[in-house]
């Protein structure tokens, strides 16, 4: 491909990091395009990603840049409002936020690839520092690409720091507990739903890649 998604995945620094990668096989090019296409509005339909998503136990919610709730497209510049199990964060009014930094697609002959980015990030319509359990050092890159016969979802985090710098004594607190839950696997399992959500399609053809 044109593309490599490398190019969207931050480098690791410090903290935790994941790598979740899902794949699927279909018959032949034809059946691949046309289930992309699925796949693709499936990443983008953000709000619907805790329903796709078996055993998920995070809800999510597409914001724009006032932080009010909408539907379609995401785009840079746009939140996402995240509602964990437990305490919810006192800085984001209950909730997790995080910024979509970049929203791309690209294609060629080969295949084609489309791409979510965000960071942790202030509730914006409070703007009382991150809102997240994570630092905004952190990034997660979500992606589906399509190679020849083959479609794959990915979801990359990088530099996942606990955020202590809250000045809420509380949310310090939760954010040290969850975000330790988080590196040691609690994030990865419910990555995992999602990228076999995102690719969770009962058509005969496909074979899933282990």
């Amino acid at each position: 491909m044109v593309i490599s998604d490398s190019k969207f995945v931050p480098p690791q620094h410090e903290g935790g990091k994941a790598d979740i990668v899902e794949r699927i096989t279909v018959s032949n090019n034809l059946q691949a395009k046309r289930l992309f296409v699925k796949v693709r509005h499936r990443l983008f339909d953000i709000s619907s990603w805790g329903d796709i998503s078996e055993g998920i136990s995070a809800s999510f919610q597409l914001a724009d840049k006032n932080g009010n709730i909408k539907n379609g497209m995401p785009r840079a510049g746009d939140y996402i409002r995240i509602d964990i199990p437990g305490p919810g964060s006192l800085a984001g009014n209950g909730y997790d936020w995080v910024r979509i930094e970049l929203v791309q697609e690209d294609s060629d002959a080969g295949g084609e690839i489309a791409i979510i980015k965000v960071r942790p990030s202030a509730d914006p319509k409070k703007q009382e520092g991150t809102a997240h359990f994570f630092d905004s050092s952190a990034t997660s890159s979500f992606l589906i690409k399509r190679e020849g016969r083959h479609i794959a979802a990915e979801i990359h985090g990088r530099n996942e720091e606990p955020n202590t710098e809250s000045k809420k004594l509380t949310d310090k607190v939760r954010n040290l507990v969850v975000s330790t839950a988080a590196t040691i696997g609690f994030s990865k399992i419910q990555w995992q739903k999602l990228a076999k959500g995102l690719l969770n399609f009962q058509q005969p053809g496909i074979k899933q890649n282990k």
